[in-house]
């Protein structure tokens, strides 16, 4: 018990060290937060007139995809942060400290999951504001939520992990550009079935679609035909999905931590 209190509070200490960077450099906070409302924007009153929905409402059936793509998009934050300070040799400073060996990571994880809870706040207060709302009242809407979050948490271990794993500031930036490959191969903005056969599966597959799909149900907002398997049991698969990327990248992100200098 000893052990388990000092790790949650080293782990604290490096989530309020990321906070100290968002105070020092809050445009990038404010950027980051912006971003996802400039594409809901984009998509809301450019894009989304030319893209039909089942049951009509367009933005309605929009914001449940965006909420799930922003928990991708932001993935991209989370290895980049990792290994700067890997390429830095701020980790080492960490790893020759007398701290928990699972701080690093898991203090990194709260803050990124902090910063996502105030982005999909931001996100749903301009959903609010073109028109989206949720039908299915407080409780599925909560219930929504919490399975975007758990995706969110669920790819945090990834992140970091890639930025345990490469250093290499090129192999970054490549990963970066196939988050959104990634975002978009997915039901989140367009329907698996408008894809070629073989694209359309692996879309339907994708765990984004599932939160994505789930979101929609829950919310009480229109989606696509649930004319797959993947779809028709999307709630389930929004649960299993995370949980399995769970269980993988988090125990392989402890162990690139500790295998660092070896």
């Amino acid at each position: 018990m000893n052990r388990l209190t000092w790790a949650f509070a080293d782990g604290w200490t490096v989530t309020r060290r990321e906070f100290t960077h968002w105070g020092a450099n809050p445009g990038q906070l404010v950027a980051g937060l912006l971003f996802p409302v400039m594409v809901v924007l984009l998509f809301a009153y450019l894009l989304g007139g030319g893209i039909e929905v089942p049951d009509g409402g367009y933005r309605e059936f929009l914001m449940p995809g965006m909420f799930a793509m922003t928990m991708v998009f932001g993935l991209e934050g989370t290895f980049t942060s990792i290994g700067n300070d890997v390429t830095k040799g701020v980790t080492d400073r960490f790893r020759s400290l007398p701290m928990a060996s699972s701080a690093v990571v898991s203090g990194r994880a709260a803050a990124d999951m902090l910063t996502t809870v105030l982005a999909l706040a931001v996100l749903i207060a301009s959903g609010l504001a073109i028109g989206w709302r949720a039908h299915n009242g407080l409780a599925g809407a909560a219930a929504a939520v919490g399975l975007l979050l758990w995706l969110r948490f669920a790819l945090l271990w990834t992140g970091i992990w890639l930025g345990l794993k490469i250093r290499n500031p090129e192999a970054v930036m490549a990963i970066q550009i196939l988050v959104w490959p990634i975002g978009f191969l997915s039901s989140a903005i367009t329907s698996p079935a408008t894809m070629p056969g073989w694209l359309g599966a692996i879309a339907d597959w994708n765990p984004l679609s599932s939160t994505a799909a789930a979101a929609r149900e829950l919310f009480g907002n229109p989606g696509w035909p649930n004319d797959t398997w993947a779809a028709a049991h999307a709630v389930e698969l929004a649960l299993v999905w995370p949980l399995v990327i769970t269980l993988v990248f988090a125990p392989l992100s402890v162990r690139a931590y500790r295998n660092l200098s070896r």
